[in-house]
């Protein structure tokens, strides 16, 4: 008697049903289209995943922006005068610090301003 895999797939499509709720049409419950529809959004995540790192990048640069700009510089004369002075503060602290404690964001921008001339 030949072995049937039967409770395996039963297990596999079983899992496969319940990352697919919730999709629309027959991705939802047609094996083939649930497959499909599994394999596309693993894609999508993986090459959004890689994404969300270029966005947040360019948030934190637009938001350093905004701040040093309030201040009297752009946002190029703010790095390079922190680059200038060795201020090693990565581009997250700093749009979290210009969105959340203006006060020390301000002095970051003098300490740099001081060193620009």
């Amino acid at each position: 008697m030949r072995a049937r895999s039967g409770v395996v797939t039963r297990r596999k499509r079983k899992k496969l049903r319940k990352f697919c709720k919730g999709f629309w049409g027959q991705k939802k419950n047609v094996s083939r289209r649930m497959k499909e529809s599994y394999m596309r959004a693993g894609n999508y995540a993986f090459m959004h995943r890689k994404d969300r790192k270029r966005e947040m990048r360019r948030l934190w640069i637009t938001r350093i922006n905004a701040a040093a700009r309030q201040h009297g510089l752009t946002y190029s004369q703010l790095m390079f005068a922190l680059r200038k002075a060795n201020v090693a503060i990565d581009r997250k602290q700093l749009a979290k610090l210009a969105f959340s404690d203006p006060n020390a964001f301000c002095q970051i921008v003098e300490t740099a301003r001081s060193q620009i001339g």
